[in-house]
């Protein structure tokens, strides 16, 4: 089984899309997605229910808008408490349709190989951005490699949503940090790759192309507001 966590906040433009792209790739493979809905003020609840009828989908409601890390947090512990199997995984992505669900099945079939975390990297060889500001692309490169510096990393891409996940490894670090992910901003997933790599997992990353052009709407994250986050990311580490 393939577990999606989903986090959603005002996509009800981009479920559609969504909901092909997910429901078509690896169509002989059982799947389930989870959607944590952040106080979405649209339609995105109820596009959900219409696109995902035919599949096995439940929905996580929360009374405060919190971010995507609290999102993600939330979905994991949901998942852990179903208690998923070793041979099933966990895989994470965005709603706004920019990552590349064609690349799933590659990532599948490497997860399967024994790995326990497979990253989606525009920064890989390979991969790349499509549509995206160049302003928007220095900072991405300026946090990522000021990030690897500061915490030793070998990895390439580190806050890319669209992960897969043995759920092994999220009980890992579980155990040994008591919280999954406890950042609630888009600083979540350096948080928790942190915690994957100090928990020796196995790590391997697959090039995608990044199509900021296939979302509809604006992005959810501030630029200003995510370099902040960064900043303070750094400065508590240091302490």
């Amino acid at each position: 089984m393939l577990y999606f966590i989903i986090p959603v906040y005002n996509e009800e433009l981009n479920i559609d899309e969504l909901s092909q792209a997910l429901q078509n790739v690896l169509p002989d493979v059982n799947k389930y997605f989870l959607f944590v809905d952040d106080c979405s003020r649209d339609n995105t609840i109820d596009k959900i229910k219409s696109c995902f009828k035919n599949s096995f989908f439940d929905i996580i409601t929360k009374n405060t808008n919190k971010g995507p890390g609290d999102s993600f947090n939330q979905g994991f512990e949901y998942l852990l408490n179903k208690s998923i199997s070793e041979e099933d995984m966990i895989i994470t992505v965005e709603a706004d349709n920019t990552s590349d669900i064609n690349i799933l099945e590659k990532m599948v079939s490497i997860s399967r190989l024994g790995y326990d975390l497979v990253l989606a990297s525009p920064y890989a060889q390979g991969g790349g951005f499509e549509d995206t500001t160049l302003w928007r692309r220095f900072l991405s490169f300026i946090a990522n490699n000021l990030l690897r510096f500061f915490f030793d990393l070998k990895v390439i891409t580190l806050s890319s949503f669209y992960r897969i996940y043995k759920p092994s490894l999220i009980n890992k670090i579980k155990d040994k940090y008591g919280i999954i992910i406890k950042e609630p901003g888009f600083i979540c997933m350096v948080e928790i790759l942190i915690k994957a790599i100090r928990c020796k997992a196995e790590i391997i990353e697959v090039p995608m192309k990044l199509r900021s052009g296939k979302r509809k709407g604006k992005s959810k994250m501030k630029i200003f507001r995510t370099g902040i986050t960064y900043l303070k990311f750094l400065i508590k580490s240091e302490n």
